[in-house]
């Protein structure tokens, strides 16, 4: 029998009465194709979870938490939230932890309350803490202990700041501060009793499909991170898109497919921060639908991965490919059972051809995907899966039914793609529209009409549409690099090289990096007569930005950086030129010039 093509494929599974059937909206006056049966809220997806109800659902180190039990945290939290800190719809609380249990109860807890919930980046230093908690207002901020310690020195100069939530890592006692600058209490005064409260319920607030729902802030060619905000329509889309890529894998391959009703239980290998939006919508808010267990990881490290491989039976796992390069790689591979793998799942950074054909070599269960998504299109646009990705290993897939895709060219100055040259010669901007994007930038109106038009985001990836509709990316057009799945804007690195004295011009590339994608590294124009070291660069760097963002390689020049007329540094030919130098080891210094 033939395999139906992705168009057959869609067209049965989107029919008129199907599950997946498609309408049209207006989404802030725009028609829009979305997902008919579609959840209304994330409150309505919290209470299907605790229908999994005495299953595991999260597991971090020696700790289990069932649905019911993460049920009742986050209900008294969210009563508390309300009735103890006065959080009403519409307030930003602030996120700010590692991958804990407490991440997922907060965040369910505050959307539940009808707040925005706001995921900062764990990494970030005090500075960026303190521009991401004043940007976005928030009126609370729920932390760890070593966040609350980076934030401690500037909380008096948060006055919309009303109260500070804390919990410690090792779940030692946290000693509660109602007389500082900002009242800091302990979560587990906060959660009380929740275990045994079988009664708990959500605060009753009405919640409609286009209100805000989630803040996550991405980093923009400005220098100056934007909180990109996310709808209830936006993560429940994804949710369904999602879905809807997992029937279509079974339809197309007649593969087995995850169960997404909960009668038998997933495990997924949680190796990506929660606080990006591919482990909060496409992993936390899936599983927490579909009844998968989530096991939580201290931190990255390949042989515990392995380890938790075999010991949890884990089903899935992934994040960005390095992570299961260095998996494959890993001397301990041999010596454990990795055969419950039944899905290997990635993204956030290009992916090596050449790793499809080891992951079905190592893991012959185990389908390999490879899908595309920004902050902006609440994670899923694009997924390639199964033997589509086993012939097509360059392209990231075709986009899911609600997701229209447009290749636009240079130059095209229109509000919509509307007369664009199509064919899969055509290379230019890829713009994406769908439920799953965002309405814009929180408080930044210019930024916004500049990435969104008419319900399109302007993607900043060169791309090509293939005759299949398979999308291929060619390039990024915004000045951005990858590292370990984490963006990297060259403008904000190269803003705080400027701040040095010593510095009277820097370009910031991206240096190819076997393991992480891309590392980070900085030609340097020094003022006349000063001399810097790249240590001293480096720490410069990490005292005002977060250390993934930190130069691991430098080159000094003693002639200009090359420019077009206008004065924009040639970033291709200059990294041409770069890369044609050994830069191999840690704060390279050559000289160039």
């Amino acid at each position: 029998m033939t395999m139906p093509s992705v168009e057959e494929a869609n067209a049965t599974l989107t029919a008129p009465g199907q599950m997946f059937e498609i309408e049209e909206v207006e989404i802030f006056g725009v028609p829009t194709r979305t997902w008919k049966g579609c959840p209304p809220s994330l409150q309505l997806i919290l209470q299907l979870s605790r229908g999994h109800g005495g299953k595991d659902f999260l597991v971090y180190e020696d700790e289990r938490i069932t649905f019911e039990e993460h049920f009742r945290l986050v209900a008294t939290l969210a009563t508390n939230l309300r009735d103890r800190l006065g959080v009403e719809k519409g307030d930003r609380v602030a996120l700010v932890m590692r991958n804990l249990p407490e991440w997922s109860a907060a965040f369910w807890a505050a959307t539940a309350a009808g707040a925005i919930i706001v995921p900062l980046n764990a990494w970030w230093t005090a500075a960026e803490l303190e521009y991401g908690l004043r940007d976005c207002g928030a009126k609370i901020a729920i932390l760890d202990a070593e966040r609350l310690g980076r934030i401690r020195p500037f909380l008096d100069r948060l006055p919309d700041l009303g109260g500070v939530v804390v919990t410690h890592e090792d779940r030692s006692e946290v000693t509660p501060e109602p007389d500082g600058p900002v009242p800091v209490l302990a979560w587990a005064e906060l959660v009380a009793g929740a275990l045994e409260d079988a009664g708990a319920s959500l605060p009753e607030v009405t919640l409609e499909p286009d209100d805000d729902a989630t803040m996550f802030y991405t980093s923009g060619t400005t220098g100056s991170p934007k909180g990109a905000v996310g709808t209830h329509r936006n993560i429940c889309s994804n949710l369904m898109s999602l879905f809807f890529i997992n029937t279509r894998a079974g339809l197309r391959f007649k593969q087995e497919l995850a169960d997404t009703t909960g009668k038998t239980q997933n495990a997924y290998l949680l190796s990506v921060p929660l606080f990006h939006a591919t482990g909060c919508h496409a992993i936390l808010v899936a599983n927490s639908a579909a009844g998968g267990k989530l096991v939580m990881m201290h931190h990255w490290d390949p042989e515990r991965a392995l380890e938790l491989i075999e010991r949890e039976r884990i089903t899935t796992f992934g994040g960005v490919p390095a992570m299961v390069m260095q998996v494959i790689d890993s001397p301990d591979f041999a010596k454990r059972d990795t055969t419950s793998i039944t899905a290997v799942a990635y993204g956030g950074a290009p992916a090596p051809p050449d790793l499809v054909r080891r992951i079905t070599q190592f893991f012959p269960a185990g389908s390999p995907s490879n899908g595309y998504g920004l902050t902006e299109t609440s994670s899923v646009t694009t997924m390639n899966n199964g033997p589509d990705y086993v012939r097509k290993p360059g392209s990231v897939g075709p986009p899911v039914p609600v997701c229209e895709v447009a290749v636009v060219p240079e130059g095209f100055e229109g509000d919509e793609p509307v007369g664009v040259p199509v064919g899969p010669e055509v290379v230019g901007e890829l713009w994406i529209k769908g439920p799953n994007v965002v309405r814009g930038y929180w408080n930044k109106p210019e930024e916004t009409a500049a990435s969104f038009s008419k319900g399109w985001l302007h993607s900043g990836d060169v791309a090509r549409i293939d005759e299949e509709g398979f999308v291929h990316i060619v390039d990024r057009a915004k000045d951005m690099l990858i590292r370990g799945g984490e963006n990297v804007y060259s403008v904000e690195i190269e803003h705080v090289l400027f701040e040095h004295p010593a510095v009277a011009d820097t370009a910031v590339i991206g240096v190819p990096h076997p393991v992480l994608g891309e590392e980070v590294g900085a030609a340097v124009v020094l003022r006349v007569g000063a001399k810097v070291s790249p240590e001293e660069l480096s720490q410069h760097v990490r005292e005002r930005l977060a250390g993934f963002k930190v130069p691991t390689h430098y080159w000094f020049r003693s002639e200009p950086l090359p420019r077009n007329p206008q004065g924009k540094v040639l970033k291709r030919q200059l990294r041409d030129e770069l890369l044609g130098v050994d830069v191999a080891g840690e704060a390279e210094t050559d000289e160039i010039g």
